[in-house]
């Protein structure tokens, strides 16, 4: 007996809409992570994409528990000797607050071509608004 694999084209992609408003940061993009993998589908494999699409919204209005508005850091690097750059999550909220989630989720998802496939997936707002209205997205609720 063999075992059956979705193949590309039966592969079904809902759209997933999660409001980041007032929710965790952590909690938030585990819960986007898990859906852009596919692990809330009885159809998943891990060496196959067969996630679904992700729109977050209030992507600005994340909270980060603690003191991590001030500790936590960011980093990016020029490639050129002594072009580490440092940045708080403060500063990084007021300049690109969507910044912020998109790393957090990122930071989840396997770091393979398959994982930088599942990221083109992923589509975060700062506000209420976003333009896939046309796709039908289920709001999804938040687990606490």
């Amino acid at each position: 007996m063999s075992t059956a694999f979705p193949s590309g084209k039966a592969i079904e992609r809902k759209w997933h809409v999660l409001d980041a408003k007032e929710q965790s940061l952590g909690r938030l993009a585990s819960q986007a992570a898990m859906i852009l993998m596919g692990k809330t589908k009885p159809s998943y494999t891990p060496f196959l994409d067969t996630g679904d699409h992700v729109i977050v919204i209030n992507a600005a209005h994340v909270v980060l528990t603690g003191k991590k508005e001030e500790q936590k850091k960011y980093y990016t690097h020029s490639g050129y000797p002594g072009g580490l750059k440092e940045t708080s999550a403060r500063k990084m909220r007021e300049g690109r607050p969507i910044r912020i989630v998109e790393l957090a989720i990122s930071g989840m998802l396997p770091k393979t071509k398959l994982g930088k496939q599942m990221y083109r997936k992923l589509n975060v707002y700062p506000g209420e608004l976003h333009p896939h209205q046309a796709q039908k997205p289920v709001a999804q609720a938040a687990k606490e």
